[in-house]
């Protein structure tokens, strides 16, 4: 038998590969490897979390298919209510979620490339189509055709993420306000909400996640993932209009999200000063790496109020670098997709994984 037609268009998704795998091949100990390649936390989980995991007591009891504890928590986090908030395995389940509940076939998609790649994949394996709108100088948004399209109502739903992804650049607020007055839904990823510079404890002064209540065409999207520390335990939430967080809920598959992922996040909401200052001390080592880097002449890196940091490559091949890297046990994130193909992405590791890549990189002038 053959896949069916629209399968066989799909390209599928390329994930970072698993850290063993890739210890494997480069003939380092996994602790000798310099992870700087999925915009992990090189922290891990706060000491409360790895605790709750260490004293796991049901691991033999299906959780919650509501996730009542969780949602009860992260209403007290985010000052959105509970019947508002839906906890997913990873926020990529929430990003299917929606457009299996709102995408009919063949209706458009509208993405902002280059951007996160789950957007595009998502929409197409629902039947979707992709709109794209090309970032303009430097990776800005091209808010007049977003616009144009838009009141046209080219597209039914419009993903955004703040900060973006690779580039970490930030969507200014006046902009949201007037893409949110167009006539199609608003996704917006904040993902990486937590890193904002100007964003005050953990991104709170950045996000729009408490607008949901009186928006009705805006969606926010967050992970534990990142600035918990949590990225492989899968745990996500979003903030939904009361319209789609009732068809999400007929949909949803009733155990999505684990009984160690529920108790590692509810333990990280109760460890806040622990991780806001770890997210601090990331903060301010994107600061200094951007510096370092700068110095590097093949190097021009961008801003970023993210935990990584773009750089675009030049007077030599940036695959070759991210393979000399790699070669010498420091793994960074190499894009061959267009606009991207002379960069890599670093993500922000401590101070002593800083100091290995600039040695090597340094090593290379």
């Amino acid at each position: 038998m053959k896949l069916p037609g629209r399968l066989q268009q799909i390209t599928p998704y390329q994930p970072i590969e698993p850290f063993e795998v890739v210890s494997q091949k480069l003939g380092y100990p996994i602790e000798k490897i310099v992870k700087l390649d999925a915009n992990e936390n090189p922290y891990g989980p706060s000491p409360k979390a790895r605790q709750a995991l260490a004293e796991l007591a049901y691991p033999h009891i299906y959780p919650d298919p509501e996730s009542r504890a969780l949602r009860n928590a992260l209403a007290e986090f985010t000052g959105v209510s509970a019947e508002h908030l839906i906890a997913g395995s990873g926020a990529d389940e929430l990003i299917d979620l929606l457009l299996r509940a709102t995408l009919e076939p063949n209706e458009q998609v509208m993405i902002c490339p280059p951007t996160f790649g789950m957007y595009r994949f998502d929409a197409l394996i629902n039947n979707g189509q992709v709109l794209e709108v090309e970032r303009v100088n430097g990776f800005e948004l091209d808010v007049e055709e977003i616009c144009r399209l838009g009141e046209l109502k080219q597209a039914k739903i419009l993903f955004l993420t703040r900060p973006n992804n690779p580039d970490g650049g930030m969507t200014a607020r006046e902009t949201l306000e007037r893409i949110l007055a167009l006539p199609l839904l608003v996704v917006l990823d904040e993902a990486y909400i937590e890193f904002c510079q100007e964003g005050g404890k953990l991104g709170e002064r950045q996000s729009l996640i408490r607008e949901v209540k009186q928006r009705e065409n805006l969606v926010v999207l967050r992970t534990f993932s990142k600035w918990a520390g949590l990225a492989g335990l899968r745990v996500g939430y979003g903030a939904f209009p009361g319209w789609l967080a009732e068809a999400i809920w007929r949909i949803k598959q009733p155990y999505n999200v684990n009984v160690a992922g529920t108790q590692a996040a509810l333990a990280s909401l109760k460890d806040l000063d622990c991780l806001s200052e770890r997210v601090d001390w990331i903060k301010a080592e994107r600061e200094r790496l951007t510096a370092k880097l700068a110095k590097i002449p093949f190097l021009k890196p961008y801003p970023s109020q993210s935990n990584f940091i773009l750089c675009r490559v030049s007077g030599r091949d940036a695959a070759e670098l991210k393979a000399a890297l790699s070669a010498s046990g420091i793994l960074v994130r190499y894009y061959t997709s267009a606009g991207l193909a002379d960069c890599i992405r670093i993500s922000v590791g401590r101070p002593e994984d800083s100091e290995r890549l600039l040695a090597v990189l340094e090593a290379m002038i």
